[in-house]
């Protein structure tokens, strides 16, 4: 996949990022669509106002500092793996509420590569949220993966002080620690 095709205005976004998985994962978390910034850089929260390093920092101990592909081979040996609901979408900037046309990717697939996967975290209820429970029912009758939205890490969430993500998101360590 490419961000190659992603546009400012109104118009078709396609190609995404492409999923960041490891070994033995047990933990996918789900954001809907890159933002602008993120397509630009081709890296996951790639927006440093976006508060997702950061609480990796707090969580996990992944210094937020690092490099992107240090931080991602982080994760991985975590076993967490990064997505999107949205391979592809039509929406204003970076905004998840203006969201249209949406092309959802293969995650019933992923699952099926990925068995060991337990939790899926949706990042922030009006994208990921949204779009996965109108794209992905088939995956909310598996028995045995627990899917929880989390409040959005983004910089446009202003509902949830970075404490109080860092409370809902903290439940991640405890899912790592239960195996």
């Amino acid at each position: 996949m490419s961000s190659e095709s992603f546009a400012t205005d109104n118009t078709i976004h396609s190609g995404g990022l492409a999923p960041v998985s490891g070994r033995d994962l047990l933990i996918l978390i789900l954001g809907s669509y890159p933002g602008e910034v993120s397509l630009k850089v081709s890296e996951y929260y790639g927006n440093r106002r976006n508060h997702f390093w950061r609480l990796m920092e707090e969580i996990l101990g992944i210094d937020s500092s690092l490099s992107y592909d240090e931080r991602i081979e982080a994760i991985k040996s975590e076993r967490i793996a990064l997505w999107d609901v949205l391979y592809g979408c039509k929406r204003e900037k970076s905004s998840d509420h203006s969201i249209s046309s949406a092309m959802p990717n293969d995650i019933s697939g992923f699952l099926e590569e990925n068995p060991s996967v337990k939790y899926i975290i949706l990042n922030g209820k009006t994208g990921a949220g949204k779009w996965f429970y109108r794209t992905q029912k088939d995956i909310l009758v598996c028995d045995d993966i627990t899917v929880r939205i989390f409040p959005s890490t983004s910089p446009a969430n202003a509902v949830f002080s970075f404490e109080e993500k860092l409370k809902e998101w903290g439940i991640m360590r405890k899912w790592l620690l239960r195996i």
